[in-house]
């Protein structure tokens, strides 16, 4: 979104959205750039939180490498923000790497992970209170973990399309992926192995309807003006 959700589109998401069971959004959310500081909350927090988002990914915007300005970014998020592959130094989580839920009597798991912004083998670790893991491994584990317990297994990226696809052949566990990052534009999701694989594009140009069902996931991108 990058912090771009008009009045106008922010309207038509909110009809799509009291016909969908959930709502994901998939990074960059903010208007703030990556070492930026906002200097009051970023509204799409509150747009998101009317939208009654279930569930999002960090994106490279949201982060820094200072926990206070990390904090001030997403000041203001009620909806869970995941994120699997981010520690703080000390090895503890400053964000849930996952969660679970039931809609209509179907147990659904949902992890995240993004983009590598700092880790153990870079210099700039040193002024960072943060490090990262590498996505797709981090993923791959976790879905290991959650594939017994759930009957739908959704992973929330920022990691951009051809990792996308990348974390599709490597991680046959996921049901979906839906993805950001790269601003990719697919009209209808692209299937590797048995991974269905989703991406919006950017600016709130397309948003995503599908739905999933036992011959798998259908639908695909509508536009918003």
């Amino acid at each position: 979104m990058h912090g771009t959700l008009t009045e106008s589109k922010f309207n038509q998401l909110n009809s799509l959205r009291r016909e969908a069971d959930m709502y994901f959004e998939t990074g960059d959310a903010i208007k703030t750039g990556n070492l930026g500081i906002p200097m009051k909350q970023e509204l799409v927090w509150s747009q998101l939180d009317s939208l009654n988002c279930t569930a999002s990914v960090l994106g490279n915007r949201e982060t820094h490498v200072l926990e206070a300005a990390f904090n001030a970014k997403i000041a203001g998020a009620k909806h869970p923000i995941l994120c699997a592959n981010l520690e703080r130094k000390d090895g503890s989580s400053p964000l849930p790497p996952s969660l679970k839920l039931e809609v209509h009597g179907l147990k659904i798991g949902i992890l995240a992970v993004m983009v590598a912004m700092v880790t153990e083998r870079m210099a700039t670790k040193a002024a960072s209170a943060f490090l990262w893991d590498q996505p797709i491994p981090a993923a791959c584990r976790l879905a290991e973990e959650m594939r017994p317990s759930v009957d739908l297994l959704i992973c929330l990226t920022h990691i951009g399309h051809k990792l996308d696809l990348e974390l599709a052949e490597k991680c046959p566990s996921l049901d979906i992926i839906f993805g950001g990052h790269s601003h990719t534009v697919l009209e209808n999701p692209t299937k590797v192995g048995n991974t269905y694989v989703c991406q919006g594009g950017s600016h709130n140009r397309y948003a995503g309807v599908y739905e999933w069902n036992s011959e798998g996931l259908t639908g695909g991108l509508v536009g918003l003006t």
